[in-house]
Formats: C-alpha cells, sequence, structure tokens
C-alpha cells in the first residue's frame, strides 16, 4: 500500500475530500484536490477549508514518507500551521510540500531522547501554475510510539 493509499484509507477528511496523492518521496509530496462544487466558497473556488486540509495532507504524506520507519518509537504530531491565500483559486488545485530539515538531523535528534521539530512548507497552485497559497506545517515526532 502507498503512503497515498494510506492516508485515504485512515484519514477520513482525505476521503471525503478526494484527495489524489501524486507523489511521495522522503522529501516533498504532490497532493491533488479535484474541483468539487459541494467544496466551494462563495466565489465558485476551492474553500480556504478544503485547501488547508489539502496542504495539511501533503505535509503529512511527506512526513510519513520521511519517518516512517521511526513509527515504532515516535508519533508524528503537527504542532502549529500558518496559511497564505494568495490569490484566487479555481479549478482544482495541487499542493507540494516540502521536508524542510534533513531527515537524519531530525531522527538524530529523537536518538538523543529529544522531542524534535521540523517544518514543512507547501505551496498550492492553480492548473495554470499560479501560487494560490502558502503554508508552513510545523511537526514534531512525539517520543513513545
Amino acid at each position: 500500500m502507498t503512503i497515498g493509499e494510506m492516508l485515504a484509507a485512515t484519514v477520513p477528511m482525505a476521503r471525503t475530500l478526494n484527495l489524489e496523492f501524486l507523489e511521495t518521496t522522503t522529501e516533498r509530496a504532490v497532493v491533488s484536490l479535484p474541483d468539487q462544487g459541494d467544496y466551494h466558497n462563495h466565489v465558485g473556488g476551492p474553500h480556504a477549508g478544503a485547501m488547508f486540509t489539502l496542504g495539511e495532507s501533503a505535509s503529512g504524506a511527506v512526513v510519513l514518507a520521511a519517518f516512517g520507519e521511526q513509527l515504532a518509537r515516535a508519533v508524528p504530531l503537527a504542532v502549529r500551521a500558518e496559511i497564505a491565500y494568495r490569490k484566487l483559486a479555481m479549478g482544482p488545485v495541487t499542493a507540494t510540500a516540502t521536508l524542510g530539515r534533513p531527515a537524519a538531523e531530525v531522527v538524530a535528534e529523537l536518538d538523543e531522547g529529544r522531542r524534535p521539530e521540523f517544518p514543512v512548507s507547501i505551496e498550492i497552485r492553480r492548473e495554470d501554475g499560479a501560487v494560490t497559497g502558502e503554508m508552513t506545517v510545523v511537526w514534531t515526532l512525539r517520543p513513545g510510539g
């Protein structure tokens, strides 16, 4: 099972929004939100909450890819998030999440008994390539699995 399939199977909100996990590596994830009228806002584009969920889901996918081997001893948790809506989003949108610190550095902190925090940066784009939103989610690996 791919990370995208696992998230779609275990995260009800990802299923509800019909998120499509297009790419997942240990350094980045690309997730798409199809254009769906049920999730439009008052101007006909994807609702801000749907775009936030898209970005957070992309960040979670890259975190699972980068730190999946640590799940027996640590739980990944989002600590805080910030989003900026830059341009009107219309139609399908795609989020690209990028790990903000080297995974080995984060795991080294976990090995030292610390609770590491690390950012994931996300860009949300329309089909024409325009950036409609920018987001950062700070994650932690809470020791104790």
